[in-house]
């Protein structure tokens, strides 16, 4: 039986842009490492693999871990993943105040797919958007959260 989520992962074309974009949003190193040799061979089923790998936490515990393949990089042109792709479609963020995380994700070198949107609930603000890498995102700004903390 699952136990929980430990991590989700994500495969960049550089390490070091990748971890300053998702250090401006909020996350903290936790932990970074190169790997290569059998272990990580047998576990990628990529023959002579040298990877880079930063994973990082949230501030509530979840982690992203960022991956670079230095031996081998995906070399195709960098195009943003569209939603309905098969296998993982995007991560999803709560963040405090939606119009400033997407003005930080502008100035790193990502996009918006849509503006900050009132979802017809209007419990929640969203908007997709994608990091330098093609990655969709998704932040969610909890409206019914602000009401509280303002009472």
């Amino acid at each position: 039986m699952i136990l929980n989520i430990r991590h989700t992962g994500l495969v960049v074309r550089d390490l070091q842009k990748s971890i300053k974009f998702y250090e401006t949003l909020g996350l903290k190193i936790w932990r970074c490492e190169k790997e290569s040799g059998t272990y990580i061979d047998m576990v990628t089923g990529i023959s002579g693999v040298r990877i880079e790998w930063a994973k990082m936490k949230c501030p509530c515990g979840s982690m992203v871990e960022l991956l670079q393949y230095h031996s081998h990089p995906d070399l195709e042109p960098i195009s943003n993943t569209p939603a309905n792709r098969l296998g993982c479609s995007h991560l999803a963020f709560t963040v405090d105040d939606i119009e400033k995380v997407c003005l930080q994700i502008i100035q790193l070198g990502g996009s918006l797919v849509n503006p900050p949107t009132l979802a017809p609930s209007g419990e929640v603000k969203v908007a997709y958007c994608y990091d330098p890498d093609g990655i969709l995102i998704e932040v969610v700004e909890e409206i019914t959260n602000q009401f509280i903390r303002l009472m």
